[in-house]
């Protein structure tokens, strides 16, 4: 006698369905993801998956969210601005690289743009970064304006975007050392 399948709800479900999507673009790339294919991954049916994702591109943007984490998770604090700053680029390329360039660029191209959520935390690790700096004695006193917080992510990401594939260290170095610190060495 087989035992009756067990129906899941809330929760339960919806992790269930991010896996499945995670899954299934790790498995045949974004180009190629169906939300058939991740409803039959997950062992339900694609009414179920739109009524809490609008289209594949919301649902794989939510499964990499539940599945990729933050670069805010892991701020580095090595002892100076130039180590941190360079450890907080290699991890968010990392990331890219683990997520692959044609997920970034197939979310780019249904959505137009990521959602600003996706990047909020950047200037707030950067701001991490720069008043750790600041209190070692590595920048003058006061505050990194804002602006100048996104610069070296925004770089490295424009980069990665243009190129599909991740900076160099080389190049992210170039943008730490001719960019990022004498934008807020000299403000």
């Amino acid at each position: 006698m087989s035992t009756p399948q067990v129906r899941r709800r809330g929760a339960a479900l919806e992790e269930a369905l991010l896996d499945a999507a995670w899954a299934e673009v790790k498995s045949v790339g974004y180009a190629a993801l169906t939300v058939d294919a991740v409803a039959r991954r997950a062992g339900t049916s694609r009414p179920v998956i739109y009524r809490r994702w609008e289209n594949r591109a919301q649902l794989v943007l939510a499964a990499m969210r539940a599945h990729v984490t933050s670069i805010a998770d892991e701020v580095p604090d090595t002892g100076s601005l130039r180590s941190d700053a360079l450890a907080v680029l290699r991890t968010a390329m990392g990331r890219y690289r683990d997520v692959g360039a044609d997920v970034v660029n197939g979310l780019l191209s249904e959505l137009g743009d990521l959602p600003a959520d996706v990047f909020a935390l950047v200037p707030d690790v950067f701001r991490t970064l720069t008043t750790r700096a600041t209190a070692r004695g590595e920048l003058p006193p006061g505050e990194v304006p804002p602006h100048l917080l996104d610069v070296p992510m925004t770089l490295a990401r424009y980069d990665a975007i243009v190129t599909r594939r991740p900076p160099s260290e080389a190049r992210l170095t170039q943008i730490v050392d001719d960019i990022f610190l004498p934008l807020v060495q000299r403000r």
